[in-house]
């Protein structure tokens, strides 16, 4: 069984060229499923019932795991019965027919204009790593980009003549990103002080003062700095800065499927979680607009 699991992990990074990190999301679930397989002593994966995964998930459940874990971990059962179907394993997808719990929706944490701004114009590019950072910053708010996807970001990726960012996402798909203006002069600002530097042969757009590729890690630990330097109460991360240019987007335009292409989403379904996060807004806009929701001033 741990045989196939194996093949199974090695489609998803050859053929399919999932992340590593993808990859090894489905290690650890299906080799917790293989471990309930052998405490219930079922040798083989066509003995695996409907009903065996019923409790395994129940038993996921009393673990105290998420409904958002347990689906991803079904979800990767599901995908791991689809590959031993087309190897000719096993006849049928016992998973289909289970359910995992409900996932608890979880709003996005963001930043609001001000806030963002403010982080923004605040950081001094006066020096080598302050001048990386705000373009960094800069960036991240002007196009959305994830965390790994900026930190692969070569200097040949940004179109400077028709402010176009190259990406390649999640499942190595790509998308052309626009790039904002102040976005576009923090990052010119960058490339005139990384040239001071020397270091003409590294490709890697952001860099760090020894002339290496910076890493997500490295990233993540500056924008904790600025804000926290800044006086920003909750945790400054990227994922935080992406959620604020989708958030403010959708606020400003209400095009959902625009947001969607801009952001890399597969499906629709993750990019209308942003639709929840101003309410107050979307509620003073209906109040304004909607002519039988204006609330009357006499009584």
């Amino acid at each position: 069984m741990p045989e196939d699991i194996s093949a199974f992990l090695q489609y998803l990074a050859g053929e399919r060229r999932l992340s590593a990190h993808t990859v090894n999301n489905y290690r650890r679930d299906l080799e917790q499923l293989n471990d309930f397989c052998r405490q219930q002593e079922l040798n083989g994966w066509q003995q695996i019932k409907t009903s065996h995964l019923r409790q395994f998930i129940a038993l996921l459940h009393r673990q105290g795991l998420s409904g958002r874990t347990i689906q991803r971990m079904l979800s990767a059962v599901r995908s791991f019965y689809r590959f031993l179907i087309c190897e000719g394993l096993v006849e049928n997808n016992p998973a289909q027919a289970v359910q995992a719990p409900k996932a608890e929706k979880r709003l996005p944490s963001t930043l609001d204009v001000d806030q963002m701004n403010a982080l923004l114009e605040r950081t001094q590019a006066d020096t080598f790593v302050a001048c990386r950072d705000r373009a960094i910053m800069e960036l991240f708010y002007s196009s959305g980009l994830r965390l790994a996807e900026l930190a692969a970001l070569n200097i040949r990726d940004i179109d400077f003549g028709d402010y176009l960012v190259y990406v390649t996402g999640k499942g190595n798909k790509s998308r052309v990103c626009p790039v904002g203006s102040q976005a576009i002069k923090a990052l010119q600002n960058w490339l005139e002080k990384r040239d001071q530097t020397g270091f003409f042969d590294q490709p890697a757009l952001f860099i760090t003062q020894q002339g290496r590729r910076l890493g997500v890690r490295s990233i993540q630990k500056r924008l904790s700095f600025w804000g926290k330097k800044q006086g920003i109460s909750d945790h400054v991360h990227p994922h935080r800065l992406r959620h604020a240019f989708a958030s403010h987007m959708l606020e400003a335009s209400g095009d959902l499927r625009a947001v969607q292409e801009l952001l890399g989403h597969a499906d629709i379904a993750t990019t209308q979680i942003y639709t929840h996060v101003d309410f107050q807004h979307l509620a003073k806009v209906y109040d304004a607009a909607h002519p039988r929701a204006k609330k009357r001033s006499d009584s």
